[in-house]
């Protein structure tokens, strides 16, 4: 089945929607019992779809973590209340005390936090790798060592993992490899046949879609379900029935949505190659983005979100360009319709396994479903601005 088609039917099984073609909203907290009986069954197959507690879901819950575990090729997702929730909770349902993380060096910013401030005081210590060693992940392992971590593409400088190597050497440790899949979304890629234990989406952006809703989701093979399921249930993790129906919604025109980005997109970074001021494209599409042989074989599209080096340029030159936009807004998120742009300072302060030459200011786009042609002529000005601020 296609994509396209498989998209449109994932998670409408009747004994969730009754029939209704997107799964209504069940809000819940109690749920009652007329029998013993009847309490013992729902006690017995709470993990397996039955109505329980309303912490352990909904059919409104249901059908979207049926439809994403599919989508992505997993056995079981996992839902939270936003993707660095998803994050923290899977990482915190495979490690403890004493226990040793490999974290990629061009994480999400939060989850760097996360390893600094919070895994370290719980005793949990975190070496930062290099996106780009690949089978160089060997000679970091340790003894203690219990999750490889990826993020494929890295946040804002956007390195391409080679997430089959990484997966088969962490597996032969008996590492647990954790993905932060939310830029392939969960049609673009597919991590569990490149070796993924667990796949992570930031629902909160392309599923949705909208930008008006915080959702995380993570997604396990059948090795890790069980242990991600019951730790995150323990940790009190829960989402609300309303987010996960828009979520479900949004799902819907996933597909389309994200042809509509990626053709914006390559037009928008084709353009910007052609500036002389544009030292070299960040788009994984692009043979100038390290790691572009793993996106040419490991994914099947790109989206809407990349960024691009400035040969030269300061806070002065760069705050010019990223303000008094006409289309473009100023926003930490991306995967909505809107266009977004981050001016990014500071990267080498964020690396401790790799260096970055922070002479060459980043540019970060987003580029929503506006027409390309009002954003390229918005960037234009942007240009303007930026090389009368240089001259000046």
């Amino acid at each position: 089945m296609k994509k396209e088609t498989q998209i449109v039917s994932v998670g409408r099984d009747k004994k969730w929607s009754k029939g209704v073609i997107n799964p209504p909203v069940f809000r819940a907290s109690t749920v009652v019992f007329e029998t013993i009986e009847e309490m013992r069954f729902a006690t017995k197959n709470r993990t397996n779809g039955e109505m329980f507690y309303g912490r352990r879901g909904t059919p409104t819950h249901f059908a979207f973590q049926a439809a994403i575990a599919e989508l992505e090729g997993g056995v079981g997702t996992a839902l939270y209340p936003s993707g660095s929730a998803a994050i923290s909770g899977a990482l915190l349902s495979f490690l403890k005390a004493g226990d040793h993380l490999l974290m990629v060096d061009s994480a999400y910013e939060p989850t760097r936090d996360l390893c600094d401030k919070m895994l370290k005081g719980f005793g949990i210590e975190t070496t930062y790798y290099d996106p780009m060693i690949g089978a160089g992940i060997s000679k970091l392992i340790q003894p203690n060592t219990k999750v490889l971590f990826l993020e494929s593409p890295g946040s804002i400088t956007m390195e391409v993992q080679d997430v089959p190597t990484l997966s088969r050497i962490a597996h032969q440790h008996n590492i647990t490899v954790m993905l932060d899949n939310t830029w392939a979304s969960p049609i673009n890629s597919r991590p569990f046949e490149m070796g993924v234990d667990i796949s992570i989406q930031a629902a909160t952006k392309y599923i949705v879609g909208h930008s008006d809703v915080m959702l995380g989701t993570a997604t396990a093979n059948e090795a890790h379900w069980d242990q991600l399921r019951e730790n995150s249930y323990l940790m009190g993790q829960c989402t609300s029935a309303d987010d996960v129906y828009l979520a479900s919604r949004g799902l819907r025109t996933l597909s389309v949505r994200m042809a509509q980005h990626e053709q914006n997109a390559l037009k928008v970074a084709n353009w910007l190659a052609t500036r002389p001021e544009v030292d070299h494209i960040r788009h994984p599409a692009f043979d100038t983005c390290p790691g572009h042989e793993f996106f040419e074989r490991d994914f099947s599209a790109s989206n809407g979100l990349f960024s691009f080096v400035l040969k030269k340029g300061n806070i002065k030159s760069i705050t010019a360009f990223v303000e008094n936009m006409a289309h473009f807004k100023m926003g930490f998120s991306w995967g909505g319709y809107e266009s977004l742009i981050l001016g990014v300072f500071g990267i080498d302060k964020l690396r401790t396994a790799t260096q970055w030459d922070s002479s060459k200011p980043l540019i970060r786009l987003h580029i929503g479903l506006e027409n390309p042609d009002d954003l390229i002529e918005d960037l234009s000005h942007a240009f303007d601005r930026y090389n009368q601020e240089l001259a000046d």
